[in-house]
């Protein structure tokens, strides 16, 4: 049974009490596995050689589920896990992921998840990624995903990821290569405050024909937060790319947003924008004239952009 913190914390990054009976499962609790299950066509196994788990989704596998949250609740646990998902040819499959920490001591917690995905030809992946912090302690709570992503012959992957609140500092690294017809799509949403920070790379390599990238990133950094956003997208072979990064800056924080986009190839076509800024007053003006308070009107336009 998971006790009550445990659950709150699901919640939040799992938005449900009660996982799909159809789903395959696996809960990571301070470092230990606290629930798992399998399905006819998705295996979870355990690592022998390190710490973590390989997914393995069979090929022709239709409407696939798979969720492996992670929750922290010990102060000044350190956690590092291997995840390797591989996924069959002609797989479809949405994988559910996400980690929380509940930190209420004195003593800095981290988790560290290091996952790679193989997806096999004509393949389609959904991943799903939240993160969120919690708990009245002094120590911090740390959060560093790396995601690898190799793209076979005509599959895709869409990675939404989101960061709610309360992670004191997180690095982000994804890197993706694409072989000919392959497509990535990037979704990731962040909020920082107080004085947190975040940095967030990415290394995108379109190498086959008609391969295709879409990166969106949006954020808002509050209070006296830093953010650094440095979204890399090489094309090697007739390809697009397309890279936006939109932030919105308040108090005394720093948003810094470093597109690069490379092109090896006379039929490579790439593009970036980047835009930082506050929130224009026209549109909390607006929303005064609705009968909202000032505070208001920010919270309903931050929630606006960060959908």
């Amino acid at each position: 049974m998971l006790d009550k913190t445990v659950r709150g914390v699901l919640d939040q990054i799992s938005e449900t009490h009660e996982f799909p009976a159809d789903a395959a499962l696996n809960i990571r609790v301070d470092g230990q596995k606290a629930e798992r299950r399998n399905t006819k066509n998705i295996e979870i196994i355990t690592k022998t050689d390190r710490d973590g788990i390989d997914i393995r989704i069979a090929p022709g596998t239709k409407h696939g589920s798979v969720h492996i949250p992670v929750v922290l609740t010990k102060s000044g646990f350190k956690d590092k896990v291997y995840n390797d998902f591989y996924v069959g040819e002609g797989a479809e499959v949405e994988i559910i992921a996400g980690c929380g920490i509940n930190n209420c001591g004195c003593d800095d917690s981290q988790h560290d998840g290091i996952h790679t995905f193989h997806v096999g030809k004509n393949a389609t992946v959904v991943y799903r990624e939240k993160h969120y912090g919690e708990g009245d302690g002094t120590g911090k709570r740390i959060l560093n995903p790396v995601t690898e992503i190799y793209l076979e012959e005509g599959a895709s992957i869409t990675l939404d990821t989101s960061q709610i609140k309360g992670v004191d500092d997180t690095k982000r690294y994804t890197k993706v290569v694409a072989a000919a017809g392959a497509e990535v799509v990037v979704q990731e949403k962040l909020y920082t405050h107080a004085d947190q920070t975040a940095v967030s790379e990415m290394d995108i390599f379109l190498n086959g024909a008609d391969a295709r990238a879409r990166v969106t990133s949006r954020s808002v950094a509050a209070d006296a937060s830093n953010q650094t956003f440095y979204p890399r997208v090489q094309g090697n072979a007739r390809c697009f790319g397309h890279v936006q990064c939109d932030a919105i800056i308040m108090g005394s924080a720093k948003a810094r947003s470093i597109p690069e986009i490379s092109c090896n190839d006379v039929d490579a076509s790439l593009i970036h924008e980047a835009a930082i800024g506050r929130i224009a007053g026209d549109q909390i003006l607006k929303l005064l004239t609705l009968g909202l308070t000032e505070e208001e009107a920010e919270e309903r336009i931050l929630e606006g952009f960060l959908r």
